[in-house]
C-alpha cells in the first residue's frame, strides 16, 4: 500500500484527508482504512508526507515553503535551517517557536529574496548528547549551569554525581530522561577542571564539541610497542633519499611536522619532492591507534592548546619529520616545467633526514626582505628557486579559476596562565604560500593518478555554488552602491575570481570577500569526486597532512594497497567502495566539529581580551546588520554588538530589502561597510559577547585609532 499512497498523492498539490486518498486508492473497508492510517504515520515520521493541522496529508516535496533540516543557532541569537540540496534558511530569534541548537525542524519559508527566511513550524527531532556546564550554588543546592546557552533546557542532576564537584568547576553532563518541557534528568560524567585554572576554558569547548582530550588504556598500551627512532629494516623497499638537501618550513612553535620539501633542477625542469610523514607505517586499521584516529577525525588547534588526533609519541615523535633525523616517508616527486605543468611524477616510499627546521618568520625574510637568519645562509639559493617555482604555480592556478580568498585571521596572544593579552592579525607571506602552493601540487597529482586508474578513493571536494546565494551576494553589493562587471550567469572558478577582483580596493574588502565565501558551498570529504570548485582542480584530495587528519591517513593507506602492494582485488575493491562512504561523512563532520571549537575558542578569547579594555574608543565597519542591532569589526577582528535600543536620537528599523537599519524620523541608516565609532561597555568571557555602543570620535582621553 504505501508505493500505492506514493504514487497517488505525487500529483497532488493540495492536501487531502485521509477518507479522500483512501477514495483515490479505490478502497472501502475498514481494514484498508486501518491500513492507510498505518502507512501514512510511518511516512510521516519518515517525513515523506507532511500532515496539517486540519489532519489532512501532502508529500513534503510537494510542499516547496515547507522545509525539514538541523537547526543551528548562533551566539547572535538567530540560526539556519540547514538543508542539503539548497540554501540554508534563516531563522530570526523571535521565529525560533521554542527550537534549540541541533534540533531536526521543520520550517516554512516565509521570505524570499536578498536573504530567504523563514520560521520553525514544528520540532521533529530533539537529539542531546553531553553537554559542558559550570557548577553554581544554588538556593544552597549545587547545580549545573550550561555554557551552551542555545540549549535552552532545565537539568535535574543526580546528587551523587556532584559529591566530587565545587563550584567554579567545569563538567560534563550525561542525559539520562527526557522529562518533558524541556527538563532531563541528568549526571555529572567528567570534571574537567576549574574554570579559573589555566587551559580549563578551552578545554570545556573541545569536550562541548565531543572533541576527547585524552586517550584510552588501549592507546597508551599500544603505544609501547611503537619505537623512538627508525629501525634498519624498516628502510627495506624505500627510496633513500638522505643525501638530498630536504628541509621543514613551519610555525615556530609546530611540533607535529608531517611535510618536507626539496628542489633540484634537471635541465629546465623543476624537479620539486613533497615528503610526507608515513604515519600509516605506524597506525594501521583495526587497531586501538587506528580507532581512535578514525574517532577524533583531526587534530584541533584551539588558541595555543593542540588537541592530537594521534598520541604525542607519534605526533610530535617517530611520525614527526624533525630535524636531523631519519624518518619514514610517502614521496611526491614532480617534474614541473616553467608553465607550472607536471609533466612527470613519481609516488614513492621513502625515507629521509631533514637538514633544517625552518620558521615562516626566517623564510619570510630571506624571501621578502632579503634579511638572512643565522644557520639559514646555506639554504638561500633552494628557498629563492622555490619561491620562484611557488609563483609559477600559483600562476597557473589563477590561469584556470583558483579563488585567492586571503582572508585575514585572527591570532590569540596569551600569557603564562592562559589569559589572552592581545589579538593580532595572522601574518601570511611568501613562505606562508610557497608551502601551500606545494602541497595543492601533491595533493592534485595524488588525486589525479587515482582518478585515472578509476578505483576507490578519498577526494576533497568543493561543489559549484548555489547560483541564487550568489545573485544575493551581488544584489548586496548593488545596495551598497557598487556597480559590477562581472557577469555570474555562468558560475565558473574564472567568474567568481573575477568577481572578487573587482571587490579589491574597496574598503570593506575584507567584510565582502568573506560575504562571498560564505555564500560558497563549504568543502568536503567525498568517495566521489566532483572536483574542487575554488582551487579550480579537476581532481583534489589531502595527502599531506596524516598526522593530524585521518582523510590523508586513509589516502596514505590506500596509495599503498594500490601502488605498493598491488592489490586490487574485487574484495579490497568492494570494501573500499563502501567503507570510505563512512570515512568521508565522519571526517567531515569531525572537520566541522573542530572548526566550530576553534571558532568558539577565538570568540571566548576575544572577550576575555576586551574585560581589560571597558570604556576605550575605536573605530570600525560594520560587518552585518539584524533585525535587533548591528555588529561592528574592528581593524584587529574583534566584532561586538551595538544593539539597536542603545542608539540614541531615534528609533530604528531594520529593512531587509536594504539590508539596514532606517531611523524612522531622521531616516539616517547604518549598513554594511559604513564606518562608526564606538565603546566598549561590556564584555564577557562567560558568554563570549562584546557590547558596543555608538559615540562620536573623540580625539582625547587615550581613544584608539
Amino acid at each position: 500500500m504505501r508505493e500505492e499512497v506514493l504514487r497517488v498523492l505525487d500529483d497532488i498539490h493540495e492536501a487531502k484527508d485521509i477518507n479522500e486518498i483512501l477514495d483515490m486508492l479505490g478502497y472501502k473497508t475498514a481494514s484498508d482504512l486501518q491500513d492507510l492510517m498505518v502507512v501514512l504515520e510511518k511516512l510521516e515520521e519518515e517525513y515523506i508526507i507532511y500532515k496539517t493541522k486540519k489532519d489532512k496529508y501532502i508529500l513534503m516535496k510537494n510542499c516547496p515553503g515547507l522545509k525539514i533540516g538541523k537547526l543551528t543557532v548562533n551566539k547572535k541569537g538567530f540560526g539556519f535551517v540547514i538543508l542539503e540540496k539548497e540554501d540554508d534558511l534563516y531563522i530570526a530569534n523571535d521565529n525560533l517557536n521554542g527550537a534549540i541548537h541541533d534540533d531536526l525542524v521543520m520550517a516554512e519559508v516565509i521570505r524570499n529574496g536578498v536573504k530567504k527566511e523563514g520560521r520553525i513550524l514544528k520540532i521533529l527531532k530533539r537529539d542531546i548528547h553531553d553537554l559542558v556546564g559550570e557548577v553554581v550554588l544554588k538556593n544552597d543546592k549545587l547545580t549545573v549551569d550550561l555554557d551552551d546557552d542555545k540549549k535552552d533546557i532545565d537539568l535535574i542532576i543526580r546528587k551523587e554525581t556532584l559529591k566530587n564537584c565545587v563550584p567554579g568547576h567545569k563538567v560534563v553532563i550525561k542525559l539520562l530522561k527526557d522529562l518533558g518541557n524541556r527538563r532531563y534528568l541528568a549526571e555529572v560524567k567528567r570534571i574537567i577542571g576549574h574554570k579559573d585554572d589555566p587551559g580549563v576554558d578551552i578545554l570545556a569547548i573541545a569536550y562541548k564539541y565531543g572533541i576527547e582530550t585524552d586517550f584510552n588504556e588501549e592507546v597508551l598500551k599500544e603505544l609501547e610497542t611503537i619505537p623512538s627512532e627508525v629501525k634498519e629494516d624498516e628502510l627495506k623497499n624505500r627510496l633513500d633519499l638522505t643525501n638530498k638537501e630536504i628541509f621543514t618550513i613551519d610555525g615556530s612553535h609546530t611540533k607535529d611536522i608531517d611535510d618536507a620539501i626539496s628542489l633540484e633542477m634537471d635541465n629546465d625542469l623543476y624537479v620539486l619532492g613533497v615528503h610526507i610523514a608515513d604515519v600509516s607505517h605506524y597506525v594501521k586499521e583495526n587497531t586501538a591507534l587506528g580507532d581512535t584516529a578514525y574517532n577524533r577525525g583531526t587534530s584541533s588547534y584551539l588558541a595555543d592548546t593542540v588537541i592530537p588526533m594521534l598520541p604525542h609519541q607519534l605526533s610530535n615523535g617517530i611520525c614527526s619529520l624533525n630535524e636531523g633525523v631519519i624518518r619514514l616517508t610517502m614521496s611526491c616527486i614532480m617534474k614541473i616545467n616553467n608553465k607550472g605543468k607536471v609533466v612527470s611524477y613519481d609516488i614513492t616510499p621513502s625515507f629521509i633526514k631533514s637538514r633544517k627546521k625552518m620558521t615562516y618568520e626566517a623564510v619570510n625574510d630571506i624571501l621578502m626582505r632579503d634579511k638572512i637568519c643565522p644557520g639559514y645562509e646555506e639554504f638561500v639559493p633552494t628557498l629563492k628557486k622555490m619561491n620562484e617555482l611557488a609563483h609559477i604555480l600559483r600562476k597557473e592556478k589563477e590561469s584556470r579559476g583558483y579563488i585567492n580568498f586571503d582572508l585575514d585571521e585572527a591570532e590569540v596572544v596569551q600569557d603564562e596562565n592562559g589569559v589572552a593579552i592581545d589579538i593580532v592579525k595572522r601574518n601570511r607571506e611568501d613562505g606562508e604560500n610557497l608551502i601551500e602552493d606545494f602541497m595543492i601540487a601533491a595533493n592534485e597529482t595524488v588525486a589525479s593518478h587515482i582518478y585515472n586508474m578509476d578505483l576507490p578513493f578519498i577526494y576533497r571536494v568543493h561543489d559549484v555554488p548555489n547560483s541564487e546565494k550568489i545573485d544575493d551576494f551581488v544584489n548586496l553589493v548593488k545596495l551598497l552602491g557598487y556597480e559590477l562587471q562581472t557577469k555570474v550567469t555562468d558560475l565558473t572558478p574564472i567568474a567568481m575570481q573575477k568577481l572578487l577582483k573587482e571587490l579589491e580596493g574597496k574598503e570593506e574588502f575584507e567584510i565582502l570577500s568573506s560575504m562571498l565565501l560564505r555564500s560558497m558551498k563549504k568543502a568536503i570529504y567525498s568517495k566521489d569526486n566532483i572536483g574542487h570548485f575554488g582551487l579550480g582542480s579537476k581532481a583534489y584530495t589531502h595527502f599531506t597532512s596524516p598526522i593530524r587528519r585521518f582523510p590523508d591517513l586513509t589516502v596514505h593507506r590506500l596509495l599503498k594497497k594500490y601502488l605498493i602492494e598491488h592489490d586490487l582485488t574485487m574484495n579490497t575493491i568492494s570494501y573500499y567502495e563502501s567503507a570510505l562512504v563512512d570515512i568521508a561523512e565522519h571526517s567531515s563532520e569531525m572537520e566541522v566539529a573542530s572548526v566550530n571549537a576553534e571558532r568558539d575558542v577565538l570568540d571566548m578569547k576575544m572577550a576575555e581580551y576586551m574585560e581589560s579594555h571597558i570604556g576605550e574608543i575605536y573605530e570600525g565597519m560594520i560587518s552585518t546588520v539584524t533585525n535587533f542591532g548591528f555588529f561592528v569589526e574592528l581593524p584587529n577582528l574583534i566584532e561586538g554588538l551595538v544593539h539597536v535600543s542603545s542608539i540614541k536620537g531615534d528609533f530604528y528599523n531594520y529593512i531587509p530589502e536594504k539590508l539596514a537599519l532606517i531611523g524612522k524620523e531622521s531616516k539616517k541608516q547604518y549598513r554594511i561597510g559604513d564606518k562608526v565609532w564606538v565603546k566598549v561597555v561590556s564584555s564577557s568571557k562567560e558568554t563570549a559577547m562584546i557590547d558596543f555602543e555608538l559615540v562620536e570620535k573623540e580625539k582625547d582621553n587615550g581613544n584608539k585609532e
